[in-house]
């Protein structure tokens, strides 16, 4: 299994306009074969953080995921409403 964190930053006033772009976008992948699993949190600390959380199958599916066109729509989308560059981080797991 495949796990994959991002965390992405809204810039300030952007925030419930990312989260509905990261809504949709969770909901389309939750739909796709090989996933196993698309959270998306908000931070109650920071109203400008959200994290995703996604569990894939193996890599030839998370690779996939990458090659949608409703990962194409939340990039082009979510590009004017972040503050930073998304922090994405990939796990492999192990036990």
């Amino acid at each position: 299994m495949i796990r994959i964190m991002a965390r992405l930053t809204a810039r300030a006033g952007c925030e419930g306009t990312l989260q509905a772009v990261l809504v949709e976008l969770a909901v389309a992948s939750r739909d796709e074969a090989g996933c196993l699993g698309y959270e998306l949190f908000h931070n109650q600390d920071d109203a400008c953080e959200f994290v995703t959380v996604e569990r894939w199958s193996d890599q030839a599916a998370a690779d996939g995921h990458l090659a949608t066109a409703h990962v194409a729509r939340a990039i082009e989308r979510a590009g004017e409403l972040l503050a930073q560059p998304p922090l994405i981080h990939r796990f492999l797991q192990l036990a």
